[in-house]
């Protein structure tokens, strides 16, 4: 289980409905929409962490 970045929701990396590298990092979403967020200011979600 990996953690959504964007909404916080506990998934399943084997179902994630998308992933984006970032600084060598790998994270993954729920949705497209929590992956669009990310990719479009994925420090601010990064810096949470």
């Amino acid at each position: 289980m990996v953690t959504d970045p964007v909404c916080r929701m506990q998934i399943d990396e084997k179902k994630a409905a998308g992933t984006s590298e970032y600084k060598g990092k790998t994270y993954y979403f729920c949705a497209l929409s929590c992956k669009t967020r990310f990719d479009q200011d994925p420090e601010k979600f990064t810096k949470q962490q």
